[in-house]
């Protein structure tokens, strides 16, 4: 998958999400594994978005905020557009790359492992 269509299956995982149809973390654990800068921030904004689950019960206006940055980082990524560089860049310091589950077999562990302690 090149990543345009990877970002357009990112920005639709992001609909999902904010129609219902699928919960945070099976869109997370769909999202593709990438070095898109784009698409590394769009799973850090959902990641956060679930890990302010309690601060959006409670302020309504922060979940509308919360709603709206979503909605437009999904538009812009099922277009296949780039994120603005603005909005990469508040992502940057703070994660790396894709979080991905796992892997069945010793070969596997041992890669995820390493990636995990970012050695490649």
């Amino acid at each position: 998958m090149d990543s345009t269509s990877e970002r357009k299956f990112a920005g639709r995982l992001i609909y999902k999400v904010l129609t219902g149809q699928t919960c945070v973390r099976e869109a997370i654990k769909l999202f593709p594994d990438t070095k898109d800068p784009s698409i590394t921030c769009a799973y850090h904004a959902l990641v956060h978005y679930e890990a302010d689950e309690d601060i959006r019960y409670q302020d309504i206006e922060y979940r509308e905020a919360q709603d709206d940055y979503l909605e437009y980082l999904a538009q812009t990524l099922s277009e296949g557009k780039i994120l603005p560089k603005n909005i990469i860049d508040e992502y940057k310091p703070y994660y790396s790359g894709i979080a991905k589950p796992w892997h069945e077999g010793f070969q596997n562990s041992i890669k995820e492992f390493l990636r995990f302690i970012n050695i490649k």
